[in-house]
């Protein structure tokens, strides 16, 4: 398998579409995994909640939602690394369908 470098910082803020050509959403975080001396990509987050986890701001950002009255936060979606098609990183394209992807959500505790 050939592996490809790509510039995160310029993934970042991109239009993800889905297989189907709709907006999907934008990526805005990535988690990424140490392998020996490399940083290999796990997954990638779009969606207005993923932006409160790449500004660190998760907890209080959803104690703020919380308290302006919403019970159920669901704008975002999980992107394992297979399910996303790389090859013009200027239009990053998921391989499925937004059914197929895992959601993120935080309901009220």
């Amino acid at each position: 398998m050939a592996t490809r470098e790509i510039h995160l910082e310029l993934l970042l803020g991109k239009q993800v579409l889905d297989s189907t050509g709709k907006p999907a959403g934008r990526i805005e975080e990535v988690h990424a995994e140490q392998q020996g001396e490399e940083w290999v990509i796990q997954e990638y987050l779009i969606g207005t909640t993923a932006v409160l986890e790449r500004l660190s701001a998760w907890a209080i950002g959803l104690r703020i939602l919380h308290f302006l009255g919403a019970h159920k936060i669901h704008s975002g979606y999980t992107i394992s690394w297979e399910q996303l098609d790389l090859t013009d990183p200027e239009k990053p394209r998921l391989l499925c369908t937004l059914d197929d992807l895992k959601a993120l959500e935080t309901s009220k505790k």
